[in-house]
């Protein structure tokens, strides 16, 4: 068995209900990047709604924060600047620099706000978090996953939905600049998308947590280890059509319980003990340094695509085909025409930070995050049990467990009721399996002019047909004729039935013999 950082993660819900559409190696350990700062902004609502803070409380900027790479706002030490302007430039431009801030604001140091951090995830049912850091720069113990981001994002929309609409935003006043969105591209391109974050290093690829509404369905999603940008939006896009597609028309909307926390200083004060007992990784770590089992994603000519949809379950084609019976909408994506405005789900209220959230054009999209060094994915174990479900009794959505507590010089305390959850990371590791099973047989979709296309053709054709490929693993091999598309580790029957199934979708399919 190889052993290898998994390069590709993606995790689809019905957002309504928290009801799983669609996994791949969702429960997989990886560089979550700038959607780490889902949870900061999370955590600074949380501080709001219990009257710890105020929007217009002011937080004065360290060396620490001032120093952290681009993205940034451009914060200078000792600059004292309102939380609103931090929470808009961490939202909408990903700024490093405004995330540290609210982090050592909050709690008056990175490593205690990281902490605290954790606990929340905990709290939420993210079983696979680990946070040690504000921003999602690369560091040695921080992570998460597909599903855990996908979740996160659920309980930003239903937790605080007087906040939601900055993640929709394509630019907004940060106070000493007007900055861009990170996520303009997807949101002008993908009809009903409002947000919500996106994030980018050398270690994490290109990840995205999207969420989109149309008519009574909402669907939440999470691409993490795209090769691009346009890679990870077009990935995204065809996994939110088969969501809308999938999902039933009228669904019973389960809101998420309010999660137990306690304020529990000595519990807090152990994982900060800890977290500041283990050595931070910087940026610029080497492969090495980050983790010892790291392999570098090969780009040989005979590569496993980083997309492989094979996994989809059966269930979703079956929802599908209910769906077309039914009448249903089928999720299928318009095409705008240029110079025709964009409809969108109109958001929850105002964001309540202080300026209407319009969306006016601004300029291109940039990156969420930026590491200074040359490093690898994170080798992290997978986990084997699964997270319980998602759908819990509706109950109140704010964390007012109790009277607020007065605002302190030592930040929030937030904390899981469980004493016994590990603050110190699992070592970490990914064994990628031979999914084949001994069969020997493949078919090819044809040969393509770029790996883009070919990957696209994987993509459209595991979506169609989960049910009739399985486990079959999908392949891109380079040849002198172009990029040939393969899926293999099929029986003669399977791939017989898969190619029928795919011609009778006007897509080309050659049995390939051993």
């Amino acid at each position: 068995m190889s052993v290898a950082a998994a390069p590709f993660a993606a995790f689809v819900m019905d957002a309504r209900s928290g009801k799983e559409i669609y996994a791949q190696n969702a429960d997989t350990r990886l560089h979550p990047a700038s959607l780490t700062k889902m949870m900061t902004l999370y955590m600074a609502f949380t501080a709001i709604e219990r009257g710890q803070v105020r929007l217009d409380s002011k937080f004065t900027v360290t060396n620490h924060a001032a120093g952290q790479p681009p993205s940034k706002l451009g914060l200078k030490p000792g600059q004292r600047i309102e939380l609103r302007y931090l929470i808009r430039a961490a939202a909408v431009k990903s700024a490093n620099d405004a995330a540290t801030a609210i982090g050592e604001g909050l709690a008056g140091s990175e490593p205690k706000f990281a902490a605290q951090m954790t606990a929340m995830a905990r709290a939420l049912g993210m079983r696979n978090t680990n946070f040690r850091n504000a921003n999602g720069l690369t560091a040695e113990g921080h992570y998460s996953s597909a599903r855990d981001m996908s979740l996160l994002g659920r309980r930003l929309f239903y937790d605080f939905p007087q906040y939601y609409s900055i993640f929709s935003r394509r630019s907004a006043d940060a106070g000493i600049a007007t900055v861009s969105s990170t996520n303009k591209r997807f949101l002008d391109a993908y009809e009903g998308a409002d947000g919500i974050k996106t994030g980018y290093t050398r270690a994490a690829g290109f990840n995205l947590t999207a969420s989109a509404k149309r008519g009574s369905k909402r669907i939440i999603a999470t691409v993490l280890g795209g090769t691009s940008t346009a890679h990870r939006n077009s990935v995204m896009a065809q996994l939110l059509d088969a969501g809308f597609g999938s999902a039933p028309k009228n669904v019973r909307e389960v809101r998420p319980a309010t999660p137990d926390l306690l304020m529990v200083d000595r519990q807090v004060a152990r994982r900060v003990q800890v977290a500041r007992s283990e050595k931070v990784v910087p940026a610029a770590a080497s492969a090495a340094q980050l983790s010892t089992s790291a392999r570098p994603v090969s780009r040989a000519s005979s590569a496993t695509v980083l997309v492989t949809p094979a996994a989809i379950a059966a269930a979703v084609t079956k929802a599908q085909a209910t769906a077309r019976q039914s009448g249903s909408d089928t999720g299928a994506r318009p095409i705008r025409k240029p110079g025709v405005p964009l409809t969108t789900a109109s958001t929850k209220g105002s964001d309540d930070l202080g300026s209407p959230s319009t969306r006016p054009a601004t300029r291109p999209e940039g990156d969420a995050a930026s590491d200074t060094g040359s490093v690898s994915r994170p080798v992290p174990a997978p986990r084997r049990d699964q997270s319980a479900s998602l759908a819990r009794p509706a109950t109140a959505s704010l964390f007012l467990l109790s009277a607020a507590p007065p605002a302190s010089e030592n930040g929030i305390i937030l904390t899981t009721a469980d004493a016994d959850d590990p603050a110190t990371p699992e070592a970490m590791r990914v064994i990628r399996r031979d999914a084949t099973g001994g069969a020997d047989h493949a078919i090819s979709l044809g040969r393509f002019a770029s790996r883009t296309e070919a990957e696209q053709v994987l993509l459209r054709a595991g979506l169609q047909e989960s049910a009739s490929l399985g486990h079959a693993a999908s392949h891109i091999d380079e040849t002198r004729q172009g990029y040939e598309a393969r899926f293999a580790g099929l029986s003669p029957e399977m791939a017989r039935i898969a190619c029928d199934r795919l011609a009778a979708r006007h897509l080309s399919c050659t049995v390939d013999t051993p």
